[in-house]
């Protein structure tokens, strides 16, 4: 399956394409199987920040020129980086992996992943670190970091525990293995499956469903449940009263109520 036409960069590099609301992200090295060099690591920080700062964008949706969605990290060009124990990503920019490291920004707004064919290592990374997955039918996953001497430190080692449990996240960490997209949806790594030529226009779909909502409540909405994810629940409770009270005095809010005794569709503005 192929999303986009093909680049010649030899770095490769991420394409953005606004459609309305919502901010198309394409990863575009597709002769090397999508492998990450530090550019495109930088123009990726740069993708998800824009899609942060420019008040028009709603939703992000990330995906892949060609074939395949990545095959993780070009490690010859990656390396030197790694050794010297520093970042691809700037300081100051949204973290794609949404770790939460000192001096990077943390994504605020949805991100939905459309991820097929091979999808190694950084792929599940980044799909763990968004919100929402759609996954072709002909996926191949392998965190395979221990075959290379590595350790995962793009969120795999604390997310796939999170999602699939202690035992099931270090039998695919351990081993090095691959599986597949049913393996995948059965430890919730991914939300649907779907058939490949249709796997973008599923994951716009959805997107174009959350940007029709209204935006200060889905960012409120997403940054509750993060927070009770990696705080717990008892401390995501305590901003129930605040925030409602917030959203419920917005523009948005009485929008909502305007448009359901108008019974029509509601026109949000974010404010």
């Amino acid at each position: 399956m192929s999303i986009m036409n093909t680049t010649h960069h030899p770095e490769g590099q991420i394409d953005c394409t606004e459609h309305g609301a919502v901010l198309q992200i394409s990863i575009n090295r597709p002769a090397k199987r999508n492998g990450f060099t530090p550019k495109m690591f930088h123009e990726l920080g740069e993708a998800y920040t824009r899609l942060d700062d420019d008040r028009a964008l709603r939703v992000g949706v990330l995906c892949a020129a060609g074939d395949h969605f990545t095959a993780g990290l070009d490690l010859p060009t990656i390396a030197p980086l790694m050794q010297r124990g520093e970042k691809s990503v700037p300081l100051g920019l949204v973290d794609p992996l949404n770790l939460g490291m000192e001096g990077y920004r943390r994504r605020v707004k949805p991100m939905v992943v459309a991820v097929q064919g091979i999808t190694y290592t950084l792929g599940i990374e980044l799909m763990l670190a968004a919100d929402i997955v759609v996954a072709a039918d002909d996926c191949r996953f392998s965190q395979l970091e221990v075959q290379r001497g590595i350790m995962a430190t793009g969120g795999a080692t604390l997310r796939m525990a999170e999602r699939a449990g202690m035992g099931n996240a270090l039998l695919h960490l351990l081993t090095a293995d691959v599986f597949d997209s049913a393996e995948a949806l059965r430890l919730n790594f991914v939300q649907k499956v779907v058939p490949a030529a249709g796997l973008l226009a599923e994951a716009m779909r959805i997107a174009g469903q959350i940007a029709a909502q209204a935006p200060l409540a889905v960012v409120a909405t997403r940054q509750n449940v993060l927070k009770a994810v990696e705080h717990g629940p008892l401390v995501a409770m305590h901003d129930f009263l605040s925030v409602q009270k917030t959203l419920s005095n917005s523009d948005d809010a009485a929008e909502g109520v305007r448009s359901f005794v108008e019974r029509r569709t509601a026109r949000f503005t974010g404010q």
